[in-house]
């Protein structure tokens, strides 16, 4: 059953697993400046190490705190991952507050599917069950943009209800009510 969950060290092996099709598929090239392209050049050498891997856990859980240490230009921010019993499908990012940097481009949430587990639904899951996480968080209309040429995640957004507000240096940018549908 495919669930949100914190961060944890028991979807070690399953993580590397996702995060080597990822690589495999060209994410965490200098060229990739995606939030997962930027997590692959920054923690991929260390991940392997079970000890490191649980520091990157920690880091991941602890960035959804105020006190939290991180440069000015970015916020808290929780991290979810969707995963079908120990084996990590995906995840979730959903920033606490909009910097100017993220009204333009990355929104309230961000995600990631592995490239195993894509068109089967669980982009447009793993969105709607973060919706309520970002209520409670006192979101009440999320801010997801994707870029004009990825018309799956189009489709995943406006599965769940987002409104196209406008488009900017080629992003989208949608309004999504986190109020219960």
């Amino acid at each position: 059953m495919t669930a949100l969950v914190l961060p944890a060290v028991e979807f070690h092996a399953s993580f590397l697993g996702a995060m080597a099709e990822f690589q495999a598929e060209g994410r965490g090239s200098a060229d990739d400046l995606t939030m997962i392209g930027d997590e692959i050049r920054e923690h991929a050498p260390l991940w392997t190490s079970p000890d490191a891997f649980r520091g990157y856990v920690l880091g991941l859980r602890a960035q959804a705190l105020e006190e939290t240490p991180r440069p000015e230009w970015m916020v808290p921010d929780t991290t979810l991952w969707w995963v079908d019993g120990v084996v990590y499908l995906g995840r979730v990012s959903i920033r606490h507050r909009l910097s100017e940097r993220l009204r333009l481009v990355g929104g309230h949430i961000g995600y990631d599917v592995r490239p195993s587990a894509r068109r089967r639904g669980h982009a447009t899951a793993m969105l709607r069950a973060a919706l309520p996480v970002a209520r409670g968080l006192g979101i009440d209309s999320a801010l997801v943009t994707c870029d004009v040429t990825n018309v799956a995640s189009r489709r995943v957004i406006e599965a769940n209800g987002g409104v196209l507000e406008d488009e900017r240096e080629g992003t989208l940018r949608y309004w999504v009510s986190t109020s219960p549908r």
